[in-house]
């Protein structure tokens, strides 16, 4: 009989990769179930801030293709703002994929297994052990189970976790050979383009990672028209690169992220940031403070999980709760929003303490929403 593991692990991407790095060196029989039996790119974003490295006992530069120190917005490809961001608050771009593969490396040289090309099919609790089960009949047993597979899982809602009816974005991501017109260390942002959303574009190592983002509404917004006019603006053809469509669970309220051995992390825990489109330093967070609970749990030093869902209510959905009635307010009312707050000298940096951490929407929430409804009305 498959011997019991202390956790399984399903998907290996950000957050899974992370969660798996902590448990397998707090010494637990911990193994990754991966869909995908190859590595695949994955052109999102890849931004994060630099201040994600305190989380983890070794580096994440091999991963890290850009540090970023400028920061370009347009409305329209026109009216543009440039900001320089301070020094004390970079911000890194990596290659997903590059990222996921350096976790996953780490985490099998602290002792966990990971397995590719299974497709969970059947997660059930028998007792105290969870089951868990592939479409090629596969069987594996758990203690503890980490639901890691992004924003298409199936999992949180039919075991009970994470938002009841998910608030989903619609995107368009395109990976790019070559940067075109765009510096290095310098981003892109595009509000007036794309209806109730934005584009941006982050700089590669030789390329570029571009996204198209509609975050509230019906969002009937066309991505490739918005990319028919954004590449060439940025030195491509209006039909490049690798595209990939996509549905993406941002956070739209504050919901129990464990059960019975149980946690949700990363995109499918709905956690990707509503208004600035962050998933990956969320995914990250989620993935080690998953750890750092199980660990107290497996041990028996804790009853339940409750104090995971407790704390990334603390550490983001505070903060992310006032970034929902931010991006309310700004992507109904776009125009309105670019001239009284990226326009503002004081936004890029405000921008740039969000994204590094230093600062929460609530710090500054109050003041903009105040703006924006006393300028519209």
């Amino acid at each position: 009989m498959e011997r019991t593991r202390d956790v399984l692990i399903v998907g290996s991407g950000a957050a899974g990769g992370a969660a798996a790095v902590h448990l397998a060196l707090a010494g637990h029989d911990v193994l990754t179930l991966e869909r995908d039996a190859q590595p695949r790119i994955k052109p999102c974003g890849g931004g994060m801030a630099a201040s994600v490295q305190q989380w983890f006992p070794f580096s994440l530069e091999p991963a890290v293709e850009q540090v970023i120190r400028r920061v370009d917005f347009s409305w329209c490809l026109e009216d543009p703002v440039v900001a320089e961001l301070p020094g004390d608050a970079p911000f890194w771009i990596v290659r997903r994929e590059r990222l996921d593969q350096l976790l996953a490396d780490q985490a099998i040289q602290a002792g966990a297994e990971r397995l590719a090309g299974v497709e969970v099919n059947a997660i059930r609790r028998d007792r105290d052990v969870w089951h868990v089960t592939t479409t090629d009949g596969r069987h594996w047993r758990g203690r503890a189970v980490v639901i890691a597979d992004g924003s298409g899982s199936p999992w949180p809602q039919r075991l009970g976790l994470g938002a009841k009816q998910p608030q989903m974005a619609t995107t368009m991501s395109v990976r790019l050979e070559g940067q075109g017109k765009l510096s290095d260390g310098t981003t892109r942002f595009e509000f007036g383009l794309v209806k109730q959303g934005f584009a941006w574009a982050f700089p590669l190592a030789g390329g570029v990672n571009i996204g198209v983002g509609s975050f509230i509404g019906k969002q009937d917004a066309d991505p490739e028209q918005v990319l028919a006019q954004l590449l060439p603006d940025l030195g491509f053809p209006a039909d490049a690169g690798i595209r990939q469509r996509g549905q993406l669970r941002v956070w739209n309220g504050h919901h129990r992220l464990d059960g019975n051995g149980i946690v949700v992390v990363g995109d499918a825990a709905s956690l990707c940031d509503p208004f600035l489109a962050e998933g990956l330093r969320p995914a990250l967070m989620s993935g080690c403070e998953a750890a750092q609970h199980l660990n107290r749990w497996l041990k028996g030093d804790v009853r339940d999980l409750r104090g995971y869902s407790r704390s990334m209510r603390e550490r983001w959905g505070e903060s992310m709760a006032w970034g929902r009635r931010i991006a309310q307010v700004f992507y109904r009312f776009p125009g309105v929003g670019y001239q009284l707050g990226i326009k503002r000298p004081t936004a890029p940096q405000r921008i740039a303490q969000i994204l590094s951490g230093e600062m929460s929407y609530g710090d500054i929430a109050q003041r903009v929403i105040k703006r924006l409804l006393l300028q519209r009305n």
